[in-house]
């Protein structure tokens, strides 16, 4: 019994596999049980990296540029002026914006203490992160201009719907004193004040922006590269393993049936929202529904764990369950909206 209890807490301080590491695992695993198909998933893997190479080195320099000149700071103009304008804003800029949510946590924390209004603070949480231009070139170029523009338009459309729900029920006991008696306000960004001063267009003129520069188009493509890297390995393995006909019996179909279940598999099996494109990529090749792909990555974008804790930090649990229940409403009614386009 003591020597179980040992193997148990070594293993529970054995650190995570991370992207890399799991990708190696998976590699590994193919050329121990199926050699013959190890150089298939490799080639797949390297060819679709190649094929979206583009997209990710627009989003790489995107993302680099206006954390260089500082654009983020136009972010807390959102939350000026009368509160619809704020919810229209909050939802625009959240659906639009390239921030992670620790930035955020410190910024929405402050707003909330000086009086901002919980609607906009949901509009921005809702839509902030689903889209961003980087999301927006790697979901281009894997599933398509028209899949890319519709999830833009879901997002802003989810944050507008949170916004005004939340307004609507402002003086109802869900959103009632709604902040934690101390929420957590630190961040893994290392900014205490995120989000002020002006923007400097001309950042090459300045070292230290373009130092920033040159970090966060590193850091980024590093971050783009081994997650694509991890989300090919698996889209090949599925495509390999997965029998086509499983996948389009439970998330095929026409009715709301799949796009409700892909919501629910979506929350829950989200790993991250770049990774999520390929697997996406796999799952239509297998016979998913339209409807179920797109409820899929609304939900789970949302409820993924860097989005849910910077909710999680700040209000109350009856808030963060709303903010839930906002985005598993909003992800069916976009997926049934996607599956009648589609």
């Amino acid at each position: 019994m003591a020597e179980t209890s040992t193997f148990g807490a070594a293993m529970r301080r054995l650190p995570a596999p991370g992207a890399w590491g799991t990708t190696l695992i998976l590699l590994v695993l193919v050329a121990v049980f199926d050699t013959a198909r190890l150089t298939d998933v490799v080639l797949f893997a390297l060819r679709a990296l190649a094929g979206t190479a583009p997209f990710i080195l627009f989003a790489v320099l995107a993302v680099a540029w206006l954390k260089a000149t500082g654009a983020e700071t136009l972010l807390a103009r959102a939350f000026e002026g009368r509160q619809i304008r704020m919810i229209l804003m909050a939802a625009l800029l959240g659906g639009l914006s390239p921030f992670c949510s620790c930035e955020v946590i410190p910024f929405i924390a402050a707003l909330l203490a000086v009086g901002a209004p919980l609607s906009a603070v949901m509009a921005f949480w809702l839509a902030s992160p689903l889209m961003d231009p980087a999301m927006f070139a790697i979901t281009f170029g894997t599933l398509g201009l028209d899949f890319a523009v519709a999830k833009t338009l879901a997002a802003v459309s989810l944050g507008l719907f949170g916004g005004f729900g939340t307004m609507l029920f402002a003086r109802s006991p869900v959103f009632a004193n709604p902040l934690r008696e101390r929420p957590a306000v630190g961040g893994c960004c290392g900014a205490s004040r995120p989000f002020s001063g002006d923007p400097v267009w001309r950042f090459w003129q300045h070292a230290d922006r373009r130092e920033t520069f040159a970090g966060t188009a590193r850091d980024n493509a590093l971050f783009l590269l081994k997650w694509l890297t991890l989300a090919y390995v698996i889209e090949a393995l599925m495509l390999a393993y997965v029998p086509a006909e499983l996948i389009a019996g439970i998330l095929g179909g026409d009715g709301p049936g799949p796009i409700i279940l892909g919501a629910l598999v979506g929350a829950p099996a989200y790993l991250n929202g770049y990774a999520a494109v390929p697997l996406i990529d796999a799952l239509l090749a297998q016979g998913m529904a339209n409807g179920a792909a797109m409820s899929f990555v609304i939900a789970g974008g949302v409820s993924s764990i860097p989005a849910a804790i910077a909710v999680w930090a700040l209000v109350k649990p009856r808030v963060f369950v709303a903010y839930l229940t906002f985005a598993m409403i909003g992800a069916v009614i976009a997926g049934m909206a996607w599956q009648a386009f589609a």
